[in-house]
């Protein structure tokens, strides 16, 4: 099958360069652009002719990146799923035939890819997916993407390697291990054919209260963020992953999530240059393919009340024009409230015409879909706008190497979660946990003392409990709702009275008032109270007396299981604050033992 798909190739190129070279814009595509050489002249002769030969249908399936359910093409046990969640079709074969789909992203909730990963399922449905867009009568490859940042989002699993998230990277200030971390991350994606990852993130979190970044950010420096984006964009291109750096033009100034609102960012044009944008800049300056967009508003940079995913200024005026990028712009997921503030029917037209070229996610395919058509062929989208974004999704594919064996082989699944690889993980990890405070040396934790582990169950007491007693702890454990009850809070704290210490888990407690009561009510037990804040670091902010404090900047096992290693001494703790922690710690404060 792959050398029959190549010979067809071939023979289509072939004879696609037969036909005379044109050109639809006088800009970056034209063929006198300088600084081609004649193999760029090649390439852009063959995806113009491609274009040129491509029905309106298909250039418009090009744009849109779709999720399906299903863990194979023509999954069966899906269909009524994705029919009744408007799909648009019953499975990924009939939406490639339907809409002639530019890509799919994959996510665990929609079965594609499962916890723990089945990897050679995910290897042989991206294959599938792959045949059947090279078999229709336009052959054009599929991006085949996910959203594998590491940490707390992170679509592959074990038995893959789990890393650390980015502000974890963040505490241990290296570029060698941004650079190494999404470099595996990477081999491991293009091992089950996915092509394309919405990551790194490149916003900069400044806003304790961020609900939707936080931890997902580097760090509140831009220098630092832009020097970690820049390692690991450059580490998945080197293993053919397209990276995409979000959330333009920078999500980390607000208190607001845009799944669920819009918020607004009011920072200045000086701070958004200095800060928000410095990241992205870094990133086009070292050739980055693609940036999503944020569905954030920015006044400073657009005064309509538009989030950038729809904003003609922010996308064309400032990224195109202004910072000089010329890759794919990609939304967000069009199903978010923050990019539904016109009627449902315009939203996918509102961001192609603000100047997206991929439209990810759309709620209702078919109603996205015929809404883009309908707009071109009504003349309010010219087709020569259509082509532009194709154009640039086609040399994407190009430069990836799709045209030439879109394959994956499925004995490259042997390179996912290899000891080598989780030992990595494993370093990193230790490198990362951050010891903020630890009044008369409690930690570590080298005394026959008692302990008793609570929290919230995100937060893992049961499993950091676990791993302390297979280290000759005498540890007991309760997990709690991630807002504690009333009840809850008054049996941890009836259990906390027959331990020497305490350890709380908190997760993101610095704006959850449960949480805080409940390390509220350990302390008034009298007995010393350590907090392991395993999401965001800033949890201290609002129980500044606890009598020690760490910071693992995610839950993932791997950083629970430095933590423990941290307790008990046998690594001694790294990580400095890639955050300040308003009144009470700077940027870059850490302690060792």
């Amino acid at each position: 099958m792959k050398k029959r798909l190549f010979a067809i190739l071939s023979s289509f190129m072939l004879i696609l360069m037969s036909f005379p070279m044109t050109s639809f814009a006088n800009g970056w595509d034209d063929p006198t652009h300088p600084g081609w050489g004649d193999g760029e002249k090649v390439k852009h002769g063959w995806i113009v002719n491609k274009i040129n030969h491509m029905t309106l249908e298909e250039k418009i399936g090009q744009l849109f990146v779709i999720h399906m359910y299903g863990e194979t093409p023509t999954d069966p046990n899906y269909e009524d799923t994705n029919l009744r969640m408007n799909r648009g079709a019953k499975n990924f074969e009939k939406a490639i035939e339907k809409y002639h789909i530019g890509g799919v992203i994959y996510f665990n909730w929609t079965g594609n890819i499962g916890t723990p990963i089945d990897t050679t399922q995910v290897n042989a449905l991206s294959n599938g997916l792959q045949d059947i867009a090279m078999d229709q009568r336009m052959p054009i490859p599929l991006f085949i993407s996910t959203d594998q940042e590491g940490g707390i989002v992170q679509r592959i699993t074990s038995p893959g390697t789990v890393f650390p998230g980015n502000m974890a990277l963040g505490a241990t200030r290296s570029t060698e291990y941004a650079t190494q971390s999404a470099a595996i991350m990477g081999e491991e994606l293009s091992s089950l054919g996915i092509n394309m990852n919405f990551a790194p993130v490149a916003d900069v979190n400044v806003n304790p209260e961020n609900p939707v970044i936080g931890v997902r950010s580097f760090s509140e420096d831009p220098d630092l963020v832009s020097d970690l984006t820049v390692a690991q964009v450059q580490a998945y291109e080197d293993q053919s992953v397209i990276p995409t750096a979000k959330h333009f033009p920078g999500h980390g100034d607000t208190n607001v999530d845009s799944h669920y609102g819009l918020p607004i960012i009011n920072h200045d044009l000086e701070t958004l240059h200095n800060v928000d944008l410095k990241p992205f800049q870094a990133a086009i300056d070292n050739g980055i393919d693609a940036i999503m967009t944020a569905h954030i508003v920015v006044p400073a940079l657009d005064d309509s009340g538009l989030p950038a995913t729809l904003s003609k200024p922010i996308l064309q005026g400032l990224l195109r024009e202004e910072m000089g990028f010329e890759g794919l712009i990609v939304t967000d997921s069009l199903g978010m409230s923050g990019a539904n503030v016109v009627e449902p029917d315009r939203v996918a037209v509102e961001a192609f015409k603000a100047g997206n070229d991929i439209l990810l996610n759309p709620p209702n395919v078919e109603v996205a879909y015929n809404a883009v058509l309908e707009a071109v062929q009504s003349g309010e989208i010219s087709e020569d706008r259509v082509n532009k974004s194709v154009y640039r999704i086609l040399k994407a594919k190009m430069k990836k190497g799709l045209f030439g064996d879109t394959y994956t082989d499925p004995s490259e699944i042997e390179n996912i979660g290899t000891e080598e690889n989780l030992a990595k993980a494993t370093e990193i990890a230790n490198k990362t946990i951050t010891l903020v405070k630890n009044e008369n040396n409690l930690l570590p934790l080298v005394d026959d003392s008692s302990l008793f582990i609570t929290g919230p169950s995100a937060g893992d007491p049961d499993y950091l409990s676990d791993l302390l007693r297979e280290k000759g702890y005498d540890s007991s454990d309760y997990a709690t709702n991630t807002s504690p009850s009333s009840n809850q809070i008054a049996e941890a704290t009836s259990r906390a009275e027959d331990a020497d210490k305490i350890i709380v888990t908190t997760y993101t407690a610095n704006t959850n008032n449960a949480q805080q009561r409940l390390v509220e009510s350990l302390m008034e037990t009298g007995k010393p109270v350590i907090v392991t804040a395993v999401r965001n670091p800033y949890d201290i902010m609002v129980f500044p007396e606890v009598d020690g404090y760490l910071a693992t900047y995610g839950n993932r096992d791997v950083s629970i299981e430095a933590l423990a290693r941290v307790l008990s001494g046998e690594v001694n703790p790294e990580g400095k604050l890639p955050v300040t922690i308003p009144e009470l710690y700077e940027f870059g404060d850490y302690l060792s033992y």
